[in-house]
């Protein structure tokens, strides 16, 4: 046997019921190794990122091992899906949108069709594995919908929370641009700031509040890489009207979902604790409609990388606004601990957000199926 060629093994995992025909492909770390190995001294994959950033001296060595790993992150993926074996893998290669699940909200990538390709996020260079319950930490590939748009599924997102710095946390936006996607649709569990917002109603992104952004924590800063973006990218039109608009249609008029349906803010509040109740009325003061840990790096990147974004938030608990029970006053009316409502009532926690995620997936996925192939 050639020493340079390998003989591979898929692992195939069993689904549900109604998914018997998908076929999930466990790529092992032998088989990216080895391809990496094979086309070592190749340049068709490579997409010139590491020429442009050694030619500008402003960037650092950190940042310039960065951007070596996106070329050899796009790499390991394009081979391991050639490599699949799978009927699809021509078009899985130049994946067309790009579909992040939120908490809870893993189940959306059951709507992806056939054989379905299966790479976790330790066997590809550069990408971090998420540490929090309800994100699985995949990449999936498969087609949806009857055009069989090609998608690229992340389950399981990265946080800054988690100690991942915001180049860490944003790496898979970046490589899924260079592998050919032209739309992020981006899903997240949001606790409700608007007072109308209720546990289970959707909301559509149209606009967000990037908290730690302007304190000076931002996903951008740092040398520009002119390949992807301007310097300065304007964030007046992050929400694209159109896909806002399809979105919207699609659950009225074609599947007439009686679900709540809200357009509004999300402010991104960097986490890991749940917001204070005066965080709760500033954010609602400043114009948030609700809130969340994660999306805006996503979506500024993506716009940075070009691409087209859609958000989209459930709401799964109701932010607590009211000022805390004052104990001066409690004491000037001689009350005592019993008599005074239970401060803890009503706060959030993550198995409420996980419980709501559940119940709204349903919706979520017949959405998304009939959303996705409008996209071709």
């Amino acid at each position: 046997m050639d020493s340079r060629s390998v003989n591979f093994r898929f692992q195939k995992r069993q689904m549900s019921k109604e998914h018997q025909k998908q076929h999930v492909f466990q790529v092992s770390c032998l088989l990216i190794l080895s391809h990496l190995w094979n086309h070592q001294n190749t340049k068709s994959h490579s997409i010139d990122i590491t020429p442009t950033i050694m030619s500008e001296p402003h960037y650092t060595p950190e940042e310039i091992e960065h951007y070596k790993q996106l070329d050899l992150a796009k790499s390991t993926i394009e081979l391991t899906i050639k490599s699949s074996q799978s009927h699809d893998s021509a078009k899985l290669q130049k994946p067309k949108v790009l579909i992040i699940c939120g908490s809870g909200l893993g189940g959306i990538s059951e709507i992806l069709q056939g054989e379905t390709i299966r790479i976790p996020y330790g066997l590809i260079p550069g990408f971090k594995t998420s540490t929090v319950p309800g994100h699985d930490g995949s990449l999936l590939f498969g087609l949806i919908g009857e055009n069989k748009v090609p998608v690229m599924c992340m389950v399981g997102r990265l946080h800054f929370y988690e100690g991942y710095d915001f180049k860490e946390a944003t790496f898979p936006i970046r490589v899924a641009s260079l592998l050919g996607v032209e739309y992020l649709l981006v899903t997240n569990a949001a606790g409700g700031i608007n007072s109308t917002y209720k546990p289970g109603d959707l909301m559509i992104i149209n606009d967000h509040l990037n908290l730690p952004g302007l304190g000076g924590f931002h996903c951008l800063r740092g040398g520009n890489l002119s390949k992807f973006g301007p310097r300065f990218q304007p964030l007046s039109d992050a929400y694209d009207f159109n896909l806002r608009l399809k979105f919207i249609q699609i659950a009225r008029d074609t599947l007439k979902l009686t679900r709540s349906i809200h357009e509004g803010v999300y402010c991104y509040a960097a986490g890991p604790t749940f917001e204070s109740r005066a965080e709760v009325r500033m954010i609602r003061a400043i114009g948030g409609d609700a809130v969340g840990m994660s999306t805006v790096p996503e979506v500024i990147v993506a716009r940075h990388s070009g691409l087209k974004v859609f958000g989209l938030s459930l709401i799964t608990n109701a932010g607590l606004g009211e000022p805390p029970v004052s104990a001066l006053e409690a004491y000037k009316k001689g009350l005592t601990t019993e008599s005074v409502v239970d401060q803890a009532a009503g706060m959030a926690s993550h198995s409420e957000v996980l419980e709501s995620a559940d119940a709204a997936s349903k919706d979520v996925k017949k959405l998304f199926e009939a959303f996705v192939n409008e996209l071709e």
